[in-house]
């Protein structure tokens, strides 16, 4: 996890930033947990916000249906309806720009709640590097934990259908495909 300590990076004069709350529901079987909203996503109060993000258009691709051209309501219907939840490993952070390297002075949520929050949850994954920090804590749930390719613009190591395949999997492990 980042350290808590202010950078040169200009940290220390940027406002704190809060998250969005978890969508999750009491039948979610699998839980995505990103690090925490880009700039984008935070001022859409939306996951994934950002137009070049990966993320619905790969559960696009997973699941055979354009989430991209759904409203962000029916996007999160189609999560529900699939036993999928959204959260992020940090509640609140102070970061300039959108990138994960950027954060600083983060506060976790309390992932340790999924449980109460979801008590059929049998897996966790984890979107990126940054978010899989937080592994020891999701393993703690009892659940199957995966790390998952970031689906950040700023991931240019994977390719989309590189990326698509490994999502694809580990949704398919636990019938959400």
């Amino acid at each position: 996890m980042p350290q808590s300590t202010l950078s040169d990076r200009g940290c220390a004069t940027t406002p704190p930033l809060t998250g969005l709350p978890p969508v999750v529901a009491r039948d979610t079987r699998l839980v995505v947990l990103g690090s925490f909203p880009g700039e984008a996503s935070l001022a859409a109060q939306q996951y994934y916000g950002h137009p070049r993000n990966h993320f619905w258009p790969i559960l696009s691709a997973v699941w055979g249906e354009d989430l991209v051209a759904l409203d962000y309501p029916a996007r999160l219907d189609a999560l529900a309806r699939r036993r999928v939840g959204l959260w992020d490993v940090y509640a609140a952070c102070r970061r300039d720009g959108s990138l994960d390297r950027a954060i600083r002075d983060a506060v976790p949520n309390d992932l340790a709640r999924l449980r109460a929050l979801a008590p059929g949850l049998e897996a966790v994954a984890h979107n990126g590097g940054e978010s899989a920090r937080s592994r020891g804590i999701t393993a703690a749930l009892g659940v199957a934990v995966y790390r998952l390719p970031s689906t950040s613009p700023a991931n240019a190591t994977w390719s989309f259908a590189r990326k698509c395949d490994a999502w694809r999997e580990v949704f398919a492990r636990h019938g959400l495909v």
